[in-house]
């Protein structure tokens, strides 16, 4: 059977650097061949996983989802659609983010945890499955 060949995407950021970015076979979101995202993992479409990230296995980034340097999304976490995941930021193993969440900079989600749509976690938060409330 042939393989599909897989996309590539290349620009330069305002910094002058060049960003590479790789089509993920499952899915069709853009990874940086710096990012760990193993095979199991799904990266949908319009999803892009920046350099330092990683994706343990099961776990799924949403449509047009933003995976920023230096977070780790652990075992079987599910990321909806249109979500910004912060540079720094742990999201425990079977947590749940809802679309067009924003979570920011060195936060961490405890396992578990539902967060639902249209939330905003601050940086640096720590959210518990018992303490968390919807943003008002």
């Amino acid at each position: 059977m042939p393989q599909k060949r897989r996309s590539r995407l290349e620009f330069e950021n305002d910094n002058g650097e060049t960003l590479r970015y790789v089509e993920h076979l499952n899915g069709g979101g853009f990874v940086s061949p710096k990012a760990t995202v193993p095979e199991d993992a799904v990266v949908l479409t319009g999803a892009f996983v920046e350099a330092g990230a990683v994706m343990a296995p099961g776990s799924r980034l949403g449509r047009g989802s933003w995976l920023e340097a230096g977070s780790v999304l652990e075992r079987g976490v599910v990321v909806n659609g249109s979500v910004h995941v912060g540079p720094g930021v742990r999201v425990g193993d079977g947590a749940r983010i809802g679309s067009r969440v924003k979570i920011g900079a060195g936060a961490v989600i405890e396992p578990g945890v539902v967060v639902p749509a249209d939330a905003h976690v601050d940086e640096g938060a720590h959210v518990e499955r018992s303490s968390y409330t919807r943003a008002a």
